[in-house]
């Protein structure tokens, strides 16, 4: 079991690539729901706001971890394939109960109601890809399945 989550090709600069920018690009979020930076409401007012919309709270905390230790362990290559499973289901679940709604397109020129899913696909397809792959090169779990498992 161990061995499947860790091991990785340690020379797949692909996954690298995908990892690390996933992870860059959804950190900013998770720092605005956990701590309320970059103009973010942080940890209990964000819980509170998912909750307000039908989330449970349970589920909103997990939101927040998801998004902000999963993009720091992307980046790290740190339990690869569970932080990218973790924000994949994130963006799964902000297509199928906000985002889907408004349509495929962001909403460049503010005339839909919100925001397009086609960020979150993206995203999406990123998170199936590092599952997929593991962290690849420069990644944590390359070392820990090198060093502990094998």
């Amino acid at each position: 079991m161990l061995e499947k989550l860790f091991n990785t090709d340690p020379r797949d600069t692909p996954a690298l690539v995908a990892r690390v920018f996933l992870g860059v690009v959804i950190l900013p979020h998770g720092l605005q729901k956990l701590l309320g930076m970059f103009g973010g409401y942080g940890f209990s007012a964000t819980v509170e706001f998912f909750s307000g919309m039908g989330i449970p709270s349970a589920i909103g905390v997990l939101i927040v971890l998801g998004e902000s230790f999963g993009a720091l362990f992307l980046i790290l290559g740190f339990l690869s394939r569970i932080s990218a499973a973790a924000i994949g289901i994130i963006m799964l679940g902000a297509i199928l109960t906000i985002h889907g709604q408004n349509g495929f397109f962001m909403n460049w020129f503010g005339t839909q109601a919100g925001e397009g899913y086609e960020y979150f696909l993206l995203t999406l397809g990123l998170a199936v890809a590092l599952i997929i792959s593991g962290g690849g090169r420069l990644s944590l779990d390359h070392l820990i399945a090198k060093r502990f498992i094998k």
